[in-house]
């Protein structure tokens, strides 16, 4: 059965960095693009980053450029987010997705079951 399994939350300090995680378990997903999104507590869900099948083209939300960096590694049905430099605004829920290149949510039809990052100040 397909599934996208998070990992890498947690808590951490203002400007310090963390690494997520979202594995491909059966391998379904190779051909898909892969996004990242967040939900903090009583806002929408916002957009993160996303990186296309082949790993070349990526987007980031403005929030996010220059700190956040998206990969992919094929070998491993793996994709990562790495996080440096966060902020308490960091904080969220992040959710792993697969389907079309898109900044919008409704192009991703799987989802991982979210991860908490939480940052203090």
């Amino acid at each position: 059965q397909a599934q996208l399994v998070e990992s890498g939350g947690g808590l951490v300090q203002a400007g310090g960095s963390l690494r997520l995680s979202c594995a491909d378990s059966t391998s379904t997903f190779s051909s898909y693009a892969r996004g990242w999104f967040r939900q903090a507590p009583g806002k929408e869900r916002q957009f993160v980053a996303a990186v296309s099948y082949s790993g070349i083209s990526t987007l980031y939300a403005d929030s996010v450029k220059g700190r956040f960096t998206l990969s992919r590694d094929n070998a491993k049905n793996t994709v990562y987010l790495q996080m440096n430099s966060l902020k308490p605004e960091d904080t969220a829920v992040y959710y792993c997705t697969a389907g079309a290149y898109s900044a919008r949510p409704e192009e991703y039809k799987y989802w991982g079951q979210g991860t908490q990052v939480t940052v203090s100040s």
